[in-house]
């Protein structure tokens, strides 16, 4: 057995919420603790909200639905012990609907005496809080608002979340009865006269909220810099509603069925359900979610009212379990970014060096035109970083398919459960390593690369394209990743913006100077064909789309 999966690293939890109560085994062995890594999963669809109201009124908790959660729970207690999960390793928590239960007390009790497992009840601050921090996990850096909708409540705080220092409100967060099932209630009890009474009453909830939680100086500046705040949703309502965003995304299909790091601007955020055709048939929408979809919409038509400058939503995985989780990790693995974390396992020998090398090849800032340089994602030390630790990660697959396995990577390949990834990390990386990997598809593929480029924009797929195939020749070079730095230097590059004048035309035309120099004769071929390859992707007819698309010309020479 491994040192990293040995029982002790693994953590089981049980998170009893509103709409469903979920077991999950995950493994915190070092290498990987950030992106928290899931073993095992599984959901009992039980809802404890609804499971405590018969006709309009509150009753408690049946027997018969205590025996299914502890049915439940016994069948879970039998995997952890498959598992060898040490007793102090497994946490059962219970968050609103079983706080609120009338018979609370006695429920918890039973559950106890039957499994010998403690249930934990989070106190509604507590809940927020941890909500807040499993939001924080899904992202490598957050600034904005937070908010997590459940079924019985929602949410609310601040967050500002850099180098693993995670602040938030003095106040902890806000809570509002305004969880996805609780709405539903809310709204058949109003009746079509009362919608608009609660529509003022959750308007004027929520800006008192915003003044009550004191929210820095800074983050309000930054949201105005940026022409409006951002949003990080989590939780199984917005969850839902996200997903019903990406199926009315313009990019059709879209590329990532992943939630976690989806982005839509405010323009997106609030369509018309009611023209939403067939909700249960959209992927991820249960029977029971399609019917909370009218509620969260009133819910998020009042949220978008009552902070009229919002400029982007993202969607979050990280909920209670995720942040309970997260919360247990040191400051300095909270401080990885998830994608630096996640691709670490394929790492070669000389990382450091390599991603040295690879930084060289993109040329400074232009000094006129920013337009043109390559967007900071891409240029970022955690990303350059994952580029060369995937380097080598697609070298044993045949030629016919390592670069479409390199292109869905991030979605369904080898960083398809990596927590923590946003969505233009993911395209980026595939397209960095599709042309990494030399970038030919078949004709089955070619609609998929092109969603993500759409996805990426015309700018930023040209940039990854220039990456990968200066990635590309950097691994041809060093084919088992080692660079023999006691050696000395070995190969130096370097990359400029220069004027070049074309031979047919006469007509001068920008360019990067891609430049090269090594002392090895024995790397004469492999030099040539790597100049080949980064002048062919300057041609017009590799631009992002075509002649008339986007790109730079590329020349290359020795290094002077």
């Amino acid at each position: 057995m491994s040192e990293w999966n040995e029982p002790k690293y693994n953590q089981a939890l049980v998170d009893m919420g509103s709409n469903g109560i979920r077991f999950s085994i995950s493994n915190l062995s070092p290498p990987a603790a950030r992106i928290m890594p899931t073993v095992y999963q599984d959901r009992l669809g039980l809802s404890l909200y609804d499971a405590q109201y018969q006709s309009g009124k509150k009753v408690p908790i049946s027997q018969s639905t205590i025996d299914k959660v502890i049915k439940g729970l016994l069948r879970f207690k039998r995997i952890c012990e498959d598992y060898h999960i040490p007793h102090d390793n497994i946490r059962v928590v219970a968050t609103e609907a079983t706080r609120k239960a009338i018979n609370s007390l006695a429920f918890r009790q039973q559950i106890e005496e039957a499994t010998a497992w403690k249930v934990e009840l989070l106190a509604k601050e507590d809940e927020g809080r941890i909500g807040a921090m499993g939001i924080a996990s899904s992202f490598g850096a957050i600034n904005g608002l937070v908010m997590d909708l459940g079924g019985g409540s929602m949410q609310m705080t601040w967050m500002i979340f850099e180098d693993g220092q995670v602040r938030t409100s003095p106040r902890g967060a806000v809570s509002f009865p305004y969880g996805a099932a609780a709405m539903m209630r809310r709204l058949d009890e109003a009746g079509a006269d009362g919608h608009e009474a609660l529509r003022r009453e959750m308007s004027t909830n929520f800006e008192n909220a915003l003044r009550d939680l004191e929210i820095p100086e800074s983050l309000s500046q930054r949201a105005e810099q940026e022409g409006g705040w951002t949003l990080y949703l989590s939780g199984g309502g917005f969850r839902g509603w996200g997903y019903i965003l990406m199926a009315m995304h313009a990019i059709k299909p879209y590329p990532i069925p992943i939630i976690n790091g989806f982005r839509v601007p405010r323009s997106s955020f609030l369509p018309n359900v009611k023209e939403f055709s067939d909700p249960e048939d959209t992927f991820r929408i249960s029977a029971r979610r399609a019917s909370q979809l009218p509620a969260i919409s009133f819910l998020v038509n009042a949220l978008a009212e009552s902070i009229p400058s919002i400029a982007y939503i993202y969607f979050a995985q990280g909920g209670v379990r995720e942040g309970l989780l997260f919360s247990s990790l040191a400051a300095d693995i909270q401080s990885e970014y998830p994608l630096v974390t996640a691709t670490r396992i394929h790492a070669p020998h000389s990382t450091a060096s390599l991603t040295r090398l690879l930084k060289a090849t993109i040329p400074p800032p232009h000094q006129s035109d920013s337009s043109k340089d390559p967007p900071a994602t891409l240029t970022s030390p955690h990303f350059l970083t994952s580029t060369v630790q995937l380097l080598y990660a697609y070298v044993s697959y045949p030629k016919d398919i390592d670069a479409v396995a390199a292109l869905r990577s991030t979605t369904a390949g080898i960083l398809g459960d990596a927590h923590g990834l946003s969505h233009i990390d993911r395209a980026l990386l595939a397209l960095v390593m599709c042309e990494r990997m030399g970038g030919e598809l078949s004709a089955t593929d070619e609609p998929y690369l092109a969603q993500m480029q759409e996805l990426a924009g015309p700018r930023a797929s040209w940039w990854a394209k220039y990456i990968g195939r200066a990635a590309g020749g950097i691994a041809a070079l060093f084919p088992a990743g080692v660079m023999r730095e006691h050696e000395g230097v070995q190969v130096e590059v370097a990359a400029s913006w220069c004027t070049v004048v074309k031979k047919k035309k006469g007509k001068v035309v920008e360019a990067i100077d891609f430049q090269v120099q090594y002392g090895m004769p024995e790397l004469d071929g492999a030099v040539k064909v790597w100049r080949h390859h980064m002048e062919k992707v300057g041609k017009k007819k590799h631009w992002i789309g075509g002649k008339d698309g986007w790109g730079v010309k590329v020349v290359t020479s020795s290094m002077k």
